[in-house]
């Protein structure tokens, strides 16, 4: 692989780590912060927990146009600012709409680069090893939740009653450090042919990723797309209405595995399999370190196999231990047991959807409409994501929850959900394994029947 380009992406992929630090690191607070300013549970829940999320919806669905208007480089940019303004502003906060405000902003920084770095590192790769370096975000991702777990636990107690500040300020290093890295990368080759018609600084650019001769190559590749791309067809016409379909279910399928609900409640769940809050709190650590290791897994995989086959791998991992899970509540088996098949549900995730989707949605859309594209994935993700979050308490609640006594039908309507993905993966999902950007844009566009 090639150093320059693996450098380049990993830069762009760190915007994941930020994702994934940011998106945990309330955890750390929740407790603190609801003694300190002693709101109701509706606001502490809807505002001071949940802002950030709310922001991330915003982020998602309009990441699509800065990323087109003025690149994605500068978009991944002023990402790093957002974490970094949220992360400070967070940690001086002086009352909790202050607060909120400042976890809303840090929402947008998140919802955006799942838009902008996908896309950003899809433009600059190879069809040989998109998949590896698109996989770069998300391991990114995984290793800033593991680390802001760490880094919580570590600076518990560091400042009495305000180490939850030092908690969430401390995102502001790694934070500006991405921002002054990310100024050395160069704008996207492609983003500059097509929405810059800049030919010429995009082959500069190419010659820095590649040999002079490969370069102008792939130049032309670009160019030979234009005549697919400068079509006036709108977003939601008809010639992008497989992408969409595809972008669209594998991100509903995304949210309707469980994951955000086991991720975000593990240690609520432990608790009621029979762990101990101090057993369950460790339990959550496994969880990540398990994330952490079969997406390393994936992203090796994920140009060897290809995304179907590790979709097909993980979707039969989800049925077979979301199936498990809900019989180990069901039946009341032991609780070592049921965390066996919650580590067998986080790797399947970790190898299957969660190593795939940023870089299959960031792949299947035209240059022209690639940042709306990925938009439209993460947006969806995203907004999915809300409603299981906020519709959870509904379901779990110690005392008007619907499955308040015993979760286990929760868990069968997921592995139900993961029949209906599996069949999605056999029957629709295409491969897009080792086809440039161009190909793939001819292969699932309206005039895929002319082009083949």
């Amino acid at each position: 692989m090639n150093s320059k380009i693996f450098r380049i992406a990993l830069t762009a992929a760190l915007s994941g780590f930020l994702f994934g630090f940011d998106t945990v690191v309330i955890s750390g607070a929740n407790l603190p912060i609801k003694e300190l300013w002693n709101t109701s549970p509706w606001f502490h829940g809807t505002f001071i927990m949940s802002m950030a999320l709310w922001g991330t919806v915003v982020g998602s669905l309009l990441g699509g146009v800065p990323c087109d208007k003025f690149g994605r480089k500068k978009t991944l940019f002023w990402i790093g600012i957002l974490y970094a303004t949220s992360a400070l502003g967070s940690a001086f906060a002086t009352d909790p709409y202050m607060f909120s405000f400042f976890r809303f902003i840090g929402g947008l920084g998140v919802g955006a680069s799942s838009v902008a770095a996908p896309i950003y590192i899809s433009e600059i790769s190879s069809p040989k090893n998109r998949g590896k370096l698109g996989g770069l975000y998300q391991f990114n991702l995984v290793l800033g939740i593991l680390i802001a777990f760490i880094s919580n636990y570590l600076l518990q107690g560091l400042g009495g009653s305000n180490d939850w500040r030092w908690m969430l300020g401390v995102e502001a290093i790694p934070a500006i450090l991405y921002t002054i890295m990310v100024l050395q990368i160069p704008n996207s080759p492609r983003w500059l042919a097509i929405n810059r018609q800049d030919g010429k600084r995009a082959l500069e650019t190419l010659k820095m990723l590649y040999e002079d001769s490969e370069a102008q190559t792939k130049l032309n590749e670009i160019k030979e797309s234009l005549t697919i791309t400068r079509t006036k067809e709108g977003f939601f016409s008809g010639k992008y209405k497989i992408p969409l379909l595809l972008a669209f279910l594998f991100a509903f399928f995304n949210q309707l595995s469980g994951i955000n609900f086991v991720l975000y409640y593990a240690p609520e769940i432990l608790e009621r399999a029979g762990l101990a809050s101090q057993e369950s709190l460790f339990s959550s650590i496994a969880i990540g370190i398990v994330n952490l290791a079969f997406t390393f897994v994936g992203v090796w995989l994920i140009d060897k196999l290809g995304r179907k086959q590790l979709m097909k791998i993980g979707s039969l991992g989800y049925i077979i231990s979301l199936g498990m899970v809900a019989w180990c509540f069901f039946t009341g088996a032991s609780s070592a047991l049921l965390l066996t098949f919650i580590l067998v549900f986080i790797a399947s995730h970790a190898i299957g959807q969660g190593a795939v989707i940023w870089v299959f949605i960031s792949e299947i859309f035209p240059q022209k409409v690639r940042a709306s594209g990925q938009a439209w994935g993460s947006g969806t993700h995203w907004v999915f994501a809300a409603i299981i979050t906020l519709i959870t308490p509904i379901f779990l609640d110690e005392n008007n929850g619907i499955f308040k006594e015993n979760p286990w039908p929760i868990f069968v309507f997921f592995a139900g959900m993961m029949v209906l993905q599996l069949l999605f993966v056999l029957f629709m999902m295409p491969e897009t394994k080792g086809l440039s950007l161009e190909e793939l844009s001819k292969k699932l566009s309206g005039k895929s029947a002319q082009s083949q």
